[in-house]
């Protein structure tokens, strides 16, 4: 039975400090070989969601931001969205947009 999580505190309530220092931690484990199969699958499991912890953390202060500098945030799907509208279309002069 594995014994990498058992005391871990829950990847929801971490702050991003919190988050990336124990990222760091597993990323250090996981790069020594020294843990069994059954670890490193559950170090696996528990970096990608302190990544994804910290990912959250990012997104949401560059959303602050953005908000306080009152720039509007483009996310992936809207840009992707927009320019999909223009596809094909050309301007006056003939040149595609």
């Amino acid at each position: 039975m594995s014994t990498v999580n058992e005391q871990a505190p829950d990847v929801a309530t971490l702050s991003y400090e919190q988050a990336r220092d124990e990222l760091v931690e597993v990323v250090g484990r996981l790069e020594s070989g020294a843990a069994s199969l059954e670890d490193s699958l559950a170090l696996w499991e528990r970096g990608e969601a302190l990544a994804d912890r910290c990912q959250g953390w990012l997104d949401a202060a560059q959303d602050r931001l953005a908000a306080a500098k009152g720039d509007s945030v483009v996310t992936v799907e809207e840009s992707d969205a927009a320019g999909s509208s223009d596809a094909g279309s050309s301007d006056e002069s003939g040149r595609s947009r």
